[in-house]
């Protein structure tokens, strides 16, 4: 591994929001570190794994490791992230991006007509994405100009999915707040990215649905690279430490960054 490149996380990258992130700092030099729980004996119904994400970046002239984790188990994260920490002295950039999506989740009907499983956004999201940093928080310092990202939307403002979806969202905007805080005498940025709609493989599915009703968004969609795109130019940008505590928007930055279609 070329010992000049610039260390990066993505977590819950197998598919979707993820890949498409891992996809794009692989392509600006980074060596990505891709997390997901999906194996290959165990497949998920959309396809994909953290193996697969990193071996695409790697055929694509990148460098990368696809690591099987699960984001619930709080010691595996801590030791996963104190390996990658001490194998290269430094985390450069940590996209917190895993998340539960429960079955429930866009179930039409009040929240109290749904069960207490919807509550694993917040346990594999919020939770989560507090556990992935506070374990490489050392390491982040230690990098100088490291940037965190965590993926939110629109519904931590908004009503969307309900309280549950909402809740955690709402958490993760605060939480990226709160870090920055603490970040600031460290030169570590940390941020929140609301995301519009994504062109994900789970997305995909209500886009191509008989009648869908969210067939005329998807021209409007934003691919998941685009996303990394964006993530790349905000850690490269000379003002990072100006926005760090602050809630961004996806299509704004991609906008004044002038980034197309990704």
């Amino acid at each position: 591994m070329n010992q000049e490149r610039r260390i990066a996380v993505v977590t819950g990258g197998s598919r979707g929001v993820g890949k498409g992130i891992a996809l794009a700092l692989g392509a600006h030099g980074y060596h990505v570190y891709v997390t997901g729980r999906t194996t290959g004996e165990k497949a998920h119904p959309l396809g994909g794994t953290a193996e697969e994400t990193a071996q695409a970046i790697v055929e694509a002239g990148g460098s990368a490791t696809g690591a099987v984790l699960d984001h619930g188990d709080d010691d595996a994260v801590q030791r996963f992230f104190r390996e990658v920490g001490e194998r290269h002295g430094r985390i450069d950039v940590l996209v917190n991006n895993a998340t539960a999506i429960p079955r429930e989740l866009v179930k039409p009907g009040p929240f109290w007509e749904k069960s207490l499983d919807l509550l694993r956004i917040v346990d594999v999201g919020m939770r989560s994405h507090y556990v992935a940093t506070h374990a490489a928080a050392p390491f982040l310092v230690k990098a100088g100009g490291a940037l965190v990202v965590f993926t939110s939307s629109f519904g931590g403002r908004c009503y969307m999915h309900g309280p549950a979806y909402g809740m955690g969202k709402a958490g993760v905007d605060k939480m990226a707040m709160d870090m920055a805080v603490d970040f600031q005498p460290f030169d570590v940025a940390s941020v929140s990215l609301w995301l519009g709609l994504v062109k994900t493989e789970r997305n995909a599915a209500l886009f191509d649905m008989p009648n869908s009703p969210y067939a005329h968004l998807a021209k409007g969609a934003e691919s998941p690279r685009l996303v990394g795109e964006v993530v790349a130019a905000l850690h490269a940008d000379p003002r990072r430490m100006e926005r760090s505590g602050q809630v961004l928007i996806t299509a704004e930055l991609a906008a004044e960054y002038g980034l197309g279609e990704a």
